[in-house]
């Protein structure tokens, strides 16, 4: 006897691109709010640590990462944002803003592994601290933060991937909320009324209508 191949219905099919759309959009969200959730809250924290002499002792520096630079804690903002307006728009204006998502992710990465080396900010303290504009500090050291924010970045860019892969399988807002939506449906007219039954009586009265047409 030969074997029975089964073939797929379309129904089938149909609920397997449901599945995949609800757990891509799932899986966007967590790592979206999660993603800009650890950037700014990385961004917070000390980057750097340093030392400069002042009247012959070390003064000891320490930089945070919004000290650093503010670009990681703008673009997890920006993520954030363009993962809720996705549900907003539709077709283009969607896959728009899902690069909008995926490129805050990757700008997020670099701006953060930029400074996880980063001698800048703790260098214009020494010199404010020393007054001499020449001044560098000293004993420079990083904390594990930086990367944490790269961390938040690459959520960001999955979720920014997902988006652009899955993104038309997600629902969009409703169109009540559209221009014309609700306003441009035609009224229904109100059911005649016959007074001679007392169930239309009270279902007129329901409506906010009045029974005796005055």
């Amino acid at each position: 006897m030969d074997a029975v191949t089964a073939v797929p219905t379309p129904r089938s099919g149909a609920a397997g691109t449901a599945r995949a759309g609800r757990l891509s959009l799932a899986a966007a969200l967590l790592c979206g709010a999660l993603g800009a959730a650890v950037v700014l809250l990385a961004t917070r924290q000390q980057w750097s640590e340093g030392t400069t002499t002042v009247a012959g002792g070390a003064f000891p520096l320490t930089a945070n990462g919004s000290d650093v630079t503010g670009v990681p804690a703008a673009l997890a903002v920006v993520g954030l944002a363009a993962l809720v307006a996705i549900f907003a728009v539709r077709r283009t204006g969607r896959f728009a803003v899902a690069a909008v998502l995926a490129l805050s992710g990757a700008g997020t990465i670099t701006a953060a592994l930029l400074g996880a080396s980063d001698r800048g900010a703790l260098n214009e303290q020494a010199a404010q601290v020393s007054g001499d504009t020449s001044a560098t500090v000293d004993a420079l050291s990083h904390t594990a933060w930086p990367y944490v924010a790269a961390a938040g970045g690459v959520l960001l860019l999955a979720a920014g991937l997902l988006a652009l892969r899955y993104g038309t399988l997600w629902p969009a807002m409703s169109g009540r909320y559209e221009r014309g939506g609700a306003e441009a449906r035609p009224r229904r007219r109100p059911a005649a009324v016959d007074p001679d039954r007392p169930e239309d009586l009270w279902k007129a009265l329901d409506r906010g209508e009045d029974p005796t047409g005055a």
